[in-house]
């Protein structure tokens, strides 16, 4: 099993100056020194307007800034907000091939819906299109990252002509494709996908077990049609994060900041009234902290060696990565970066040891399972050469259109641009 850090960068108020600046230049520090302790995933989300829970609206930015800051961490959308209101699937694509780039072939490209209603009704977003869009938006973004050209598409929620996207990315045909999981429905959904399911519903080792099976059920199937042009057959859960000699000081440490992320979530996704820039989750959580129930998925919070049992019932659950939400609400830089030291040193290598032979044994016995998921594909045929439609210079429609007098054209706003309007090419034979 694998393990992976979380971000939604949390800021609970009251907000000083600079706060913004610290909370990213430590985000950035605690991601170099995962990376070099040899924790394998630095995962990041992309959420608009949900104050104090995530302050996280830009997650190629800082996960572009994370690339130059290390080596060999997978850095992991999670997620990218899909449907062509928030991000157009060109964009997307086209992001996520930088990113591999910059990265040298790290990019994991975990793909959400979003829910919150700050967020869709900031953007525009059918509350009852969002799976549709997801659907439409993830085919084709995967279409353009392993296509050349792009045909183009006409359809439900965008549409454009044949183009053929730059650049592309290391991971070919893409990199690995994964969906925001918190329901039990929606882990069939990315089973039947062939994606990744990455899960944020907080569960316990034993629902674990039935979870995971049904995913595997599920990708083993004739129900897997690959959304993308490969399968990511991968279960990833999320799990509050603190480790420390002392069980009370773990606890002390990470569960006030684990409870305020469910609390915030809550808040902006269920029960809460938010009035933009004036309302304070932390304080509305500090007076409802008393009767809060525990934090279910508190597993990483612990001992070195309650934490290694917890995590040994999810390796034998069948998990094949815990993401730990180390960063939630107020606790602090230093915390978060012991708790990493200790946890790579004292619970990780034992995984470590076992993870190879246990991916080997899961590659062989699913190989023929993703053969079939693949074949079953209803794939794009590539373009005939002839059939691809030449895109005409703007100067060479407007000369088409209007009478110019010499050989040259008047481009831009700021000044002129002299070109010719006969492709010299043509004088010369080529």
């Amino acid at each position: 099993m694998q393990f992976g850090i979380f971000y939604e960068h949390q800021l609970p108020r009251p907000w000083v100056e600079g706060a913004e600046l610290k909370l990213f230049q430590e985000a950035l520090d605690q991601v170099e020194i995962a990376d070099k302790l040899g924790i394998d995933y630095a995962w990041e989300v992309e959420h608009h307007f949900l104050e104090e829970y995530s302050h996280s609206s830009a997650p190629e930015v800082f996960l572009a800034a994370c690339s130059q800051r290390t080596k060999r961490i997978r850095l992991g959308h999670g997620i990218v907000l899909m449907p062509p209101g928030y991000n157009h699937p060109a964009r997307v694509a086209e992001r996520i091939a930088t990113l591999d780039l910059v990265s040298a072939g790290r990019v994991e490209w975990g793909t959400g819906q979003g829910a919150s209603a700050a967020e869709m009704g900031g953007f525009g977003i059918d509350p009852d299109q969002r799976h549709p869009m997801w659907l439409e938006a993830v085919t084709e973004a995967a279409n353009m990252l392993a296509m050349s050209p792009y045909p183009g598409y006409q359809g439900t929620y965008f549409s454009m002509p044949c183009r053929n996207l730059v650049p592309k990315s290391v991971q070919k045909p893409h990199p690995p494709i994964w969906l925001a999981c918190s329901k039990r429905d929606s882990i069939h959904e990315a089973a039947r996908r062939g994606v990744g399911a990455l899960t944020f519903a907080f569960i316990d080792q034993s629902e674990a077990v039935k979870w995971v099976a049904e995913y595997y059920d599920i990708i083993k199937s004739d129900a897997c049609v690959p959304v993308g042009h490969t399968v990511n057959a991968n279960v990833a859960m999320v799990s509050g994060f603190s480790c420390h000699a002392d069980a009370e000081e773990a606890r002390r440490r990470g569960l006030d900041g684990f409870r305020f992320f469910g609390y915030a979530l809550g808040h902006h996704y269920i029960f809460g009234e938010h009035v933009p820039g004036r309302t304070s989750i932390w304080a509305n959580y500090e007076k409802a902290r008393d009767v809060l129930p525990v934090s279910q998925g508190a597993g990483g919070i612990g001992t070195p060696d309650q934490i290694a049992e917890n995590m040994r019932r999810f390796e034998d659950a069948g998990v094949d990565q815990v993401v730990f939400l180390q960063q939630g609400g107020n606790n602090q830089h230093a915390d978060i970066c012991a708790s990493l030291g200790l946890f790579a040193t004292a619970v990780m290598p034992a995984f470590k040891a076992r993870h190879v032979a246990r991916e080997a044994k899961k590659a062989k016995e699913l190989a023929p399972h993703i053969e079939r998921a693949l074949a079953r594909k209803q794939r794009r045929p590539a373009m005939r050469d002839a059939d691809i439609p030449p895109i005409v210079a703007l100067g060479g429609q407007q000369a088409k259109q209007e009478s110019v007098d010499g050989k040259t054209a008047n481009f831009g706003r700021g000044g002129e641009m002299q070109v010719p309007l006969e492709d010299p090419l043509k004088k010369v034979g080529a």
